[in-house]
């Protein structure tokens, strides 16, 4: 098992990595659980594959587990489904001093924290992510959410858990399109700060993703400690290191609303597809080679994502596409800040594109 610690001033906690960790939760969660009912939100498919193994180690050790179990999918990251959880969570007479369990991916671990974020001015709460994508990004690091109409993760609060478990024997239920979607979260640490990782990515990730179990061991213990590093630096992204963390989301989450956040496209896929664009958008500014855009490009499709946004069969054009990044939560003085990169693990912050630019860059990928 490997242990990363996340130095959060005032709120460090572990990120444990390891198989097993759900049958023996309490004995992770020791002095957190207390001898009363321990609220726990999942969705049905989670609850299906691993509610019997997580409500044996509750009961076994005499707690009394109580169960939310939401829809599956990104539907349920709403503002209905986190005043339905805010209301349960106070019929439940959860206090402040309880850990709410987060049993899932990132839809989960988005509304459960949210929903810890604002009972009673702020409960506790433990990820247990069961997803890819969640174990190496989105359950580290305190970010919640929901999505609005406006656009994806529009309204949330910075909320860090008291500890996260990542069970990596949940990846092997885990299904093949759902796990190689949590891969492009994987890759993007390479991308963006270390070249030597994103070459280890293509010597291993096809072995990982096929199930050896030490190499997903260390390609989740290796993102965990390189985005403790980076939250523990810039924890609400004021500096503009954590700003790094969203490289491809940009262009991914205008995807995932043009797209309906629907299951047409995963987020993982569209940060995946995100990340392609955003090198190619970078090698057309002469920013970084051609060549190295397209070993991104050839990576992520033989990882099996996307990574033509012609493919998609989108019924819209650049500008449509761009008008939707209007609403993300990183503009700022009516401009908005892009990830892109100078090389394979040179990403940094551009605040001088237009999106008038970006949108002819799409119509020419729309094209392609």
């Amino acid at each position: 098992m490997a242990v990363i610690p996340v130095d959060v001033a005032g709120r460090p906690y572990e990120v444990r990595v390891g198989a097993g960790l759900l049958a023996e939760l309490v004995t992770h969660c020791r002095g957190r659980l207390r001898k009363r009912p321990v609220p726990i939100i999942t969705d049905a498919n989670v609850h299906a594959a691993w509610g019997q193994v997580v409500a044996k180690a509750l009961t076994d050790a005499g707690h009394e587990p109580r169960w939310r179990i939401l829809p599956p999918g990104e539907g349920s990251k709403s503002w209905e489904q986190l005043a339905a959880t805010v209301d349960w969570l106070l019929a439940e007479e959860v206090e402040r001093g309880d850990h709410i369990l987060a049993l899932g991916g990132g839809v989960i671990g988005d509304l459960t924290g949210f929903a810890a974020a604002i009972v009673k001015r702020g409960c506790h709460f433990i990820q247990l992510p069961t997803s890819l994508l969640a174990q190496v990004d989105s359950s580290v690091g305190g970010k919640t959410a929901i999505n609005t109409a406006a656009g994806k993760n529009l309204v949330g609060a910075f909320h860090q858990p008291a500890l996260v478990l990542a069970d990596l024997a949940v990846l092997d239920t885990l299904p093949a399109r759902e796990l190689r979607s949590g891969y492009a979260e994987v890759v993007k640490y390479g991308l963006i700060g270390d070249a030597d990782f994103f070459a280890w990515c293509d010597a291993n990730g096809a072995a990982m993703l096929a199930g050896d179990a030490a190499l997903r061991e260390y390609a989740v213990a290796h993102n965990v400690a390189a985005k403790a590093r980076i939250v523990a630096e810039d924890e609400r992204e004021t500096s503009g290191t954590r700003a790094l963390l969203n490289l491809g989301h940009t262009f991914g989450h205008a995807l995932e609303a043009e797209t309906g956040f629907s299951q047409r496209l995963l987020h993982g896929e569209a940060v995946a597809l995100g990340m392609v664009l955003a090198a190619r958008y970078s090698a057309r500014r002469g920013l970084m080679p051609h060549a190295s855009a397209e070993h991104v490009a050839r990576h992520v499709t033989e990882a099996g994502l996307p990574s033509d946004v012609s493919a998609l069969g989108l019924n819209c054009d650049g500008t449509a596409l761009s008008a939707h990044m209007l609403h993300d939560k990183k503009m700022d003085a009516g401009t908005l800040p892009f990830i892109l990169m100078k090389g394979i693990g040179e990403a940094f912050l551009a605040k001088d594109v237009e999106l008038s630019d970006i949108a002819a860059f799409l119509d020419e990928e729309l094209a392609r």
